[in-house]
């Protein structure tokens, strides 16, 4: 496996790993507002305003980390070729 790839690869399990801690940490504090919520007013659910806000956040995070990574592997070669050129016109 090239380096180039190697790098990529890398990059992406870091992009991974962040997405899956951002969303372990958004299950677990809703989690604790819920059960706060429950305890300290039964009648009124206000801890549904920070899971749908932070939600919203979650699905940007999952667009970024999903669906755009899908393009960027498409346009990998037009990088690498983009790349080369910047580091020839240096020299």
């Amino acid at each position: 496996m090239s380096q180039l790839n190697y790098e990529q690869a890398k990059k992406r399990v870091r992009e991974l790993k962040i997405f899956y801690g951002h969303f372990i940490f958004y299950i677990l504090v809703n989690i604790m507002l819920f059960i706060i919520n429950v305890m300290s007013s039964p009648g009124s659910w206000w801890f549904i305003y920070p899971l749908f806000g932070w939600g919203l956040g979650i699905l940007v995070h999952v667009t970024c980390t999903y669906v755009f990574s899908i393009f960027s592997r498409w346009g990998s070669g037009w990088e690498e070729r983009k790349i080369k050129e910047l580091l020839s016109k240096d020299r």
